[in-house]
């Protein structure tokens, strides 16, 4: 049955110019383009850990290529193939092919070819490595941040964390807010625009304070963070919250996506354009500063403290 369910992905998967040998051998043979540097990342989405558990095939297989496009994206790396190991309780073709409809959706809007992977019974896990290309000396990085950098992000913040939370207390999710949950859009055409601008970025996977703060702690800085810039989609300012719910969501939650980047002051225009021109929301949220670790201020200058920064996962 392994070789069965290896022969339906191969028939449905995309391929490329640059793919010289894809799926079926020992490992694939790809062409790295003259003049360009490979940025490869990996995650694992595991059922009940990184999506509910009854969350819909299609939905997985979108959001397991989507959180690794997004690591691409904070690198200002573009995507060119991926490889995709799968973890099934049984060998279950209809499954595959729900998954695979949301999978290849996603790899075909940013021309992606899948070139390898691996499939074995156990519970439900998907690890996906997926590799983009870059200029040499252009791609983003984490430890770039200078004092006196603004700090930015893109999009909204705090969509997928109602979502969730919505969703263990059992109460209707709004379509909106889950579509953030299950299906994040990664920023990859923001994040090669923001090469040669940005100082650093990276994106918002475990929480906007916690993802910061792994800036921070790479580029040897602080940051101060003004808790009431934060964006909110108009879904999430109308669910009719207190604000310290919302600012946890949206300072804390995770899974949304966006990139957070610093950049000189000098560069606003540039930035604001640039996401002009992209069709991308995006927001001045605070500053680099001298030390270490974030602050996060309300609007009187009193610190805004949360319950924690963000995801940690190992221990919750």
């Amino acid at each position: 049955m392994e070789f069965d369910l290896i022969a339906r992905i191969r028939a449905r998967a995309p391929t490329r110019h640059d793919v010289v040998l894809g799926i079926g051998d020992d490992a694939a043979l790809l062409q790295v383009p003259e003049g360009r540097q490979l940025v490869v990342a990996m995650d694992t989405l595991n059922s009940g850990v990184h999506f509910p558990e009854g969350t819909a095939p299609v939905d997985i297989g979108w959001k397991s290529l989507a959180v690794n496009l997004s690591d691409l994206a904070a690198m200002g790396a573009r995507p060119a193939w991926c490889t995709l190991s799968l973890s099934l309780p049984e060998a279950d073709a209809a499954w595959i092919d729900g998954f695979l409809d949301g999978f290849l959706a996603l790899a075909k809007e940013f021309d992606v070819a899948l070139v390898g992977g691996d499939t074995t019974r156990g519970p439900l896990s998907v690890c996906v490595t997926a590799h983009g290309l870059v200029e040499p000396a252009r791609a983003l990085r984490r430890d770039g941040a200078r004092v006196g950098d603004d700090v930015w992000v893109t999009g909204t913040l705090g969509d997928a964390a109602a979502a969730l939370a919505l969703l263990q207390r059992g109460e209707a999710v709004a379509d909106a807010l889950r579509v953030r949950l299950d299906r994040p859009v990664p920023r990859v055409a923001a994040g090669q625009a923001l090469a040669g601008i940005a100082h650093a970025c990276i994106d918002v996977s475990d929480g906007l304070l916690a993802d910061l703060g792994h800036v921070c702690a790479a580029s040897g800085v602080g940051a101060a963070v003004q808790v009431d810039r934060l964006p909110a989609s108009p879904a999430l300012s109308d669910m009719g919250v207190d604000d310290a719910l919302r600012r946890q969501w949206q300072a804390s939650g995770g899974d949304d996506y966006e990139l957070c980047f610093s950049a000189a002051a000098a560069s606003r225009h540039r930035i604001a354009q640039a996401m002009s021109d992209l069709q991308v929301s995006v927001r001045r949220i605070g500053s680099i500063v001298v030390g270490d670790g974030v602050d996060v201020l309300q609007a009187d200058g009193a610190r805004w403290r949360p319950s924690r920064p963000g995801y940690r996962h190992f221990s919750d």
